[in-house]
């Protein structure tokens, strides 16, 4: 089954090259859904029509230009940009790229660079949104589990706790964050960390036994699984540590 085309939103304030940029559009295989003239017109079309790109001219009438335009429509809509104009000045160029778009195109363009530029921008926008997903599935995912799981960056600042992780420290993830490791996690560990074998975790890490001072100063007998996280280089970008209580497996066994 194959894809409809992409629905895509003219902004450009004089007709005729409007006109121009649409029969452009559809020789190209694209659905033009609208044509705005000025930045207001343009927000409530892509509001409404909720096309999967809007071309956008720089300089149009009104009191809104386009580079306001497309940072509104970008930061409430998400809907990816590329700029169509024929301004390239210094000032110009550095406004808009504070805007982020997804490419700018310079008039007078060639048919062939329009439509690289937008299928460069569609396949963008679609692979940051299945980014996006994937990151929101994991991030339901750790939050459920029922081990504690704590993540930090390459400076071993704390980026993310699940539920069990804060009630297990003692520590509300939005508290914790951005703080050290070592300021959160308090274990003393008596013996050298076991390595993980060979093909057991990605990244190599270690599984230790210690002893957890949550953040109001109670012990708690814990088992830490690390698993360092490395970029494409090799070189570690983080680290994901599993925090078992210990005490909990005990009284259980124990039946109390």
């Amino acid at each position: 089954m194959s894809k409809p085309p992409a629905a895509i939103l003219i902004v450009e304030d004089e007709g005729v090259i409007a006109l121009d940029i649409r029969h452009t559009l559809e020789r190209l295989g694209y659905r033009v859904c609208g044509v705005a003239a000025r930045g207001g017109e343009a927000i409530e079309k892509a509001r409404s029509l909720r096309p999967g790109l809007v071309l956008m001219d720089v300089h149009l009438q009104g009191a809104v230009d386009g580079i306001e335009a497309a940072a509104e429509i970008q930061r409430r809509l998400r809907i990816p940009v590329i700029y169509l104009t024929a301004y390239a000045d210094a000032a110009t160029v550095a406004r808009a790229r504070l805007t982020e778009p997804f490419g700018y195109v310079l008039k007078p363009f060639e048919e062939k660079e329009l439509h690289v530029a937008i299928e460069m921008a569609l396949y963008r926008h679609e692979m940051d949104r299945r980014l996006e997903e994937s990151e929101r599935w994991l991030a339901a995912t750790l939050k459920s589990i029922g081990e504690s799981v704590i993540a930090t960056d390459a400076d071993w600042r704390i980026r993310f706790m699940n539920p069990a992780a804060e009630l297990l420290t003692g520590w509300e993830s939005s508290q914790a964050a951005g703080r050290d490791l070592a300021d959160v996690v308090r274990v003393s560990i008596p013996l050298k960390p076991r390595a993980v074998e060979s093909g057991d975790l990605p990244g190599g890490g270690g599984v230790a036994r210690g002893v957890l001072v949550t953040r109001d100063g109670k012990e708690v007998s814990v088992e830490e699984r690390s698993t360092l996280i490395r970029d494409e280089d090799g070189a570690v970008i983080g680290i994901v540590i599993a925090l078992r209580d210990l005490g909990e497996k005990i009284r259980k066994a124990r039946g109390t």
